[in-house]
Order: C-alpha cells, then structure tokens, then sequence
C-alpha cells in the first residue's frame, strides 16, 4: 500500500507523537475522503494537538477511539502501538487494514533504500553507513527510528534508515539493501513473545531485497537465517578484523588488509562488529572499498558516534559518565559494560517493565566487582535479579537524578558510571533524548 492508495478513502491515524503528527501531514496531502487522530495513551507528556494538524484531522481519545479505528478503511499505527495491544488484536480479527508510515513510505522508496535492524547495534551501523556513503561521494539522507518519521524524509537518491522491530513489523516491500546486526529477546510484551518478535524483525528481509547483510558473529541470527543467502560480515569471506602487516588486528575485506583497527574511535569489540558490517554494504553498493581504503580510514577515524551511544562526558571529579541510554535490553547493556572492563564501574539501569527476562545480565556479572544503581520502573526487579552475587553491591534510586547523586558517592576516583538502563525510556521520559538530557543535567548539577 502506498499514500497514493489512501486518496478518497477513509483513514485514522492511531498515535499522537512524532510518527502520527507526520503521518497526518503526509496522508492529509492525498486526499482522504476523511482522517481522523486516535490517541490512546494521552498522559501528562503528551505534546498539545493543535494548529493545521488540528484542522486537517480531529483529535479522538478515550474508549471511542477504538470505534473510530474500526470504522476506518486504513488504520496507520505508530511504531509504539503493540501488536498485542488489545485494539489491535480486534482490529485484526474484524480484518480492518493496518498499516504504518514506515511502510507507506518504503512501498514508494525501497529502490533507494539501505534499512538497517538489530536487537543491538542498528543505531552505531546505520550511522557509520550514512556516514562512510557520505565520505565516498554517496549522499544520502538519514532518519528512520534515530529521531526522524521516515514520512519527514526530503527526496532523495539514497536513504540510511535504522529501523525497530516495531516499524518492520508491517513492512511489505524491503530496502535495496537490507542490514540486520543482531537478534536476541526484546520487546517481547510488544510482539507477543519471543518468536513473534524474531519473525516482526526479520520481515525486513522478507520481501526481495537485492541484498542482505548480517552480523556473522551473531549466533542466534545465523540460527534463525539458516541457509539464506547473505553476506555474512565478520568472516573471512568478507569484511573481518584480522592480524594484518604489522602483526596490529587490521579490518580486511577478505585477504586484503585495509586499515588498522585503532582507526576507529569506537570502544567494545561489537563496534568492531559494526564497522564489519558497515563496510560489508558499502561494498555490496559497489564502493570499491579496497581502492578507497585511505579514505575511508580517515572516514572511519572522524567517526564521532551517536549522542546516546557511550557517549562519555566530560567531569571535573575525574570520574567518567557515561550516556548508553539507547542500551534498552540487558544484551546492550552487558555490551556497554564489557566497553569498561578493567574499570571501577558503576551501571544505573532500570525504565520501562516490560518484562525482560534479566538472569543472562546475572550470568554475565558473576564474579565481576560492579556496583548497580536501579531507578524505577524496572530498576528493582533488576536488582533482586542479580541478588547474592557476592561482587555486586546493589542500591535503589528513586529517580534517575538521584541515581547520579548516588553514583558519585559510590564510585571509587578514576571510575565510571554508566547508564546503560536495559529498559526503554517511555513512561517516565518523552523519549531516549529526553532520558539523555535528564542524564547530562543530573551530572552538572551534582559536579563539584
């Protein structure tokens, strides 16, 4: 289905936020016979409905709003509205059409488009990919699930998406080139368990895409892909980290060496994983990656990361703090966390409950000495998860300013403290960057 195809039809548009408030302006521009907004979750953080998206569509909340959806001809959700969500549920068993603005879009795009998932790693690999296209004389356009609605997108010829789980759920046409870092379980409650979040996932790939690019290292991606055809960065028959001439561990693309990995400025072996990757899809668009090598070296080492992604900031204490707040599962995390080994090491974690099964981040910090701080709403489930680990000295914070406070207490000089939260940032916070600026706020305000 395409915006063209909602022309003289009726449609509402269920969610309010960024995602709805473009899906309106861009479905109000092709004629809808009717469109109407659904708001289901309005709460205390919900932005004012008003201006020329009041005129071009009311604004419905409460339990009538489900009426409306079911009276629709095309229902275009949010991301964040759940495939388990009771509505939906409904709607699917009355065969009303639901679709999104993600896939609205893709169905006029795919051609041009490199669309990046992962349960880790689909914010640093779709960043590093825009930016390395953009250092070989490819420009291309970024947004996706980083911030930008894909229906916000200005024209292009080319198109970095990262995108969640949510937003490939209803895709029906897949990118040009389509990119999965990692798979592990997460957003179970959204997708109604392990299985169902996998398959939403993989729909990215689901579709023809003229090529796919994974993660190799990644074991239960190479379980669920089974025998398809990808390329499979991290092996030697493609983009890997090896000992090159100097005896240093290089970047190679098969046998010949490009670069060495001090050139990128990103800590953690699973960046090296996501620069593998990256280069993996400049070369199945035909970068010639071995005769621009020094380019992109110089590319790769101007790599500045993303804002929210062990992002460190400066302190006068001596101690380090640490944004990792797009760490929203405990695999993220036990990543972050693996980034400071050898590090006095303080993690705040804790968000939305949504029910993530914690015991691989217990597994994965016995035997280590850390100290965790947890926030709500999640924090205390966190904690009493990793209970009775001899070298794990648990605290609860009430909020996530009084967590830093506490952390500066706690951290031995010259240590780190980490948000890394291994939950979502919604109920508490707008989104991760409204997480993010509470973070670098808390941290000036307690510096001394």
């Amino acid at each position: 289905m395409r915006l063209s195809d909602l022309r003289g039809r009726h449609v509402a548009v269920w969610g309010a936020g960024r995602e709805g408030r473009a899906a309106v302006t861009a479905i109000a521009a092709h004629g809808p016979a009717g469109l109407v907004v659904v708001d289901d979750s309005a709460n205390f953080l919900t932005l004012p409905w008003d201006g020329p998206l009041a005129a071009a569509a009311p604004l419905v909340t409460g339990e009538e709003g489900f009426e409306r959806l079911a009276a629709a001809d095309v229902v275009v959700r949010s991301p964040g509205v759940p495939n388990t969500h009771p509505w939906m549920v409904e709607l699917r068993r009355r065969s009303v059409p639901v679709t999104q603005g993600s896939a609205l879009w893709m169905a006029d795009h795919a051609d041009r488009t490199v669309g990046v998932t992962g349960s880790k790693g689909k914010s640093t690999t779709s960043s590093l990919i825009s930016h390395l296209l953009t250092a070989m004389d490819r420009p291309n356009v970024f947004g996706g699930n980083i911030g930008v609605p894909l229906l916000d997108l200005p024209e292009a010829e080319l198109y970095v998406l990262e995108l969640s789980s949510y937003q490939c759920s209803d895709l029906t046409d897949s990118p040009r080139v389509a990119v999965v870092t990692a798979l592990f379980p997460e957003h179970l409650d959204a997708h109604g368990g392990e299985r169902e979040y996998y398959r939403d996932k993989l729909n990215l790939i689901a579709h023809g895409p003229h090529a796919v690019v994974v993660n190799g290292a990644d074991p239960r991606l190479a379980a669920e892909l089974g025998d398809r055809a990808a390329v499979r960065a991290g092996s030697p028959d493609t983009t890997h980290v090896a000992t090159g001439p100097d005896g240093a561990q290089w970047f190679h693309l098969r046998a010949t060496p490009l670069f060495p990995r001090a050139v990128l400025p990103l800590v953690g072996r699973h960046n090296e994983g996501n620069l593998c990757v990256a280069l993996a899809v400049l070369d199945a668009l035909g970068v010639d990656v071995v005769a621009r090598r020094d380019s992109l070296a110089v590319a790769v080492a101007e790599f500045q990361g993303l804002a929210h992604r062990l992002t460190e900031i400066a302190d006068p204490s001596g101690l380090t703090f640490v944004d990792d707040t797009l760490a929203t599962s405990p695999y993220a995390a036990m990543h972050a966390i693996d980034a400071y080994e050898g590090r006095p090491l303080t993690v705040i974690v804790g968000g939305a409950d949504r029910g993530l099964d914690y015991s691989p981040l217990r597994a994965h910090l016995a035997g280590r000495e850390i100290t965790v701080i947890g926030v709500p709403d999640s924090g205390p489930r966190i904690v009493d998860a990793l209970s009775g680990l001899p070298s794990v000295r648990t605290e609860l914070a009430d909020d996530l300013v009084a967590a830093v406070g506490l952390s500066r207490k706690l951290t031995p000089a010259g240590g780190v403290v980490l948000l890394s939260p291994a939950a979502p940032s919604y109920g508490r916070f707008r989104n991760f960057e409204h997480r993010s600026e509470v973070f670098a706020q808390a941290v000036a305000d307690t510096a001394r």
